[in-house]
């Protein structure tokens, strides 16, 4: 028979399992068109399991955010690890380069345009804010840069998110040439 203890650690070891499928099938299918089920059969559990771990659809979400701001970090800072120099302006040039080859897959850039989407949702708002907290910090510690240095970096990544969910960067339109002069994402 198991134990209490024995559940516990198979619950926290099926957390993040589900979700990463969470981030996957929200970033696909956005909020309102992704069910549970569709992140249960992803996950290959049963719905039941996903709400014993996730009592509610938001906190499934919640965590797929929290998930997606996890690799985003990793990637800031493997970014700025790689930077040539200390100086701020280096270290968020690296940074930025980081982001953009992760977001190469679309599906964390996806998350975070659904989870805009739908961030009137209390619990989901706050999840995004306090993600963009993170990001914003970890920025501003990790370059030195100022504030406005910080503010423009996080600017140009919201540039950037626009660019590539709106395929700008594929338009010859004088615009479209505006907004992505001088922004390349890797292939």
């Amino acid at each position: 028979m198991a134990t209490r203890s024995s559940i516990l650690s198979t619950a926290d070891t099926r957390r993040p399992m589900v979700a990463a499928a969470a981030l996957s099938e929200f970033a696909r299918g956005g909020y309102h068109g992704t069910t549970v089920a569709h992140v249960a059969r992803a996950a290959k559990i049963s719905p039941a399991y996903v709400f014993k771990l996730y009592p509610r659809k938001e906190a499934l979400f919640v965590a797929a955010l929290e998930a997606c701001f996890d690799r985003i970090l990793d990637a800031l800072s493997e970014g700025a690890d790689a930077a040539p120099s200390p100086s701020p302006a280096a270290v968020l040039e690296a940074m930025g380069d980081a982001y953009a080859a992760l977001i190469r897959d679309r599906t964390l850039l996806m998350l975070q345009v659904h989870a805009q989407s739908v961030a009137e949702i209390e619990e989901i708002g706050s999840a995004l804010r306090a993600g963009l907290a993170r990001v914003t910090e970890f920025a501003r510690d990790r370059s030195g840069g100022s504030d406005d240095d910080v503010q423009r970096f996080m600017a140009y990544g919201q540039l950037c998110h626009l660019i590539v969910t709106a395929r700008i960067d594929e338009s010859p339109a004088r615009w479209a040439q505006i907004l992505s002069q001088g922004i390349r994402h890797p292939d």
